[in-house]
Order: C-alpha cells, then sequence, then structure tokens
C-alpha cells in the first residue's frame, strides 16, 4: 500500500501492521528502511519470535509518524540534542520531558491522519 502525501505534503500514516509500516517508511523515510530491518532481522526473525512485534510495531510506528513530518522531525531530534549538551540536569530533564511528549503525541496517531 502506498500513501498519497496530504496537501501539507506530510504523508498519513499508514495500516496499522508492519508490512504496511515498513512499505510506508520505505517510500517516504527511507533513511529509517535500514534500521527497521536490522530491528525486524534481530528481534524477530533473528529468534523466530513474535511475541516482540506489538513493541517493534509501536516503537516505529513512532518513528515513522515523526519522521514523516520533518519539522516535528527537526524538533524533537533538536530537543534531545540540546538535552544531551546541556549542563545541568534540570535544563536537560525539561527538554527531555518535552520530547517524551512529542513522541508520545506522534504515537498516537491513527491509520490515515
Amino acid at each position: 500500500m502506498t500513501t498519497v502525501p496530504k496537501p501539507s505534503g506530510i504523508p498519513p500514516m499508514p495500516e496499522r501492521n508492519t508490512k504496511a509500516l515498513r512499505a510506508a517508511i520505505a517510500e517516504h523515510t527511507p533513511q529509517l528502511l535500514g534500521d527497521f530491518d536490522r530491528h525486524w532481522e534481530t528481534a524477530i526473525n533473528g529468534p523466530r519470535d513474535i511475541a516482540p512485534v506489538p513493541a517493534l510495531l509501536a516503537r516505529w510506528w513512532t518513528e515513522y509518524a515523526i519522521a514523516r513530518d520533518p519539522e516535528l522531525d527537526r524538533h524533537v531530534h533538536g530537543l534531545e540534542a540540546h538535552a544531551a549538551g546541556a549542563t545541568d540536569h534540570d535544563t536537560a530533564m525539561a527538554l527531555l520531558e518535552q520530547a517524551a511528549h512529542l513522541r508520545r503525541e506522534a504515537g498516537k496517531a491513527e491509520p490515515g491522519q
């Protein structure tokens, strides 16, 4: 399944399954594809166990939801980079809390949004 970007240029979220998510990543955020495939191979194909699929899908659903929106992607990664360079704990924690909030919100995206 391919997805057509919205007028904003941001592609909609795919169906919530690993096959559709991988196709969307390949089409719209190919810079994530290698990491997705390595994670899949390590978590799923290596042990031949589907138990990790829900966690893998949740993680990559959020990663794709962020990466498909270049502005959001820059903002989240900017917060994380500033936190890494912060010289005091409170500042670092505040920046990481902001990034975590944006990640949680992105992870709530529904198919088609």
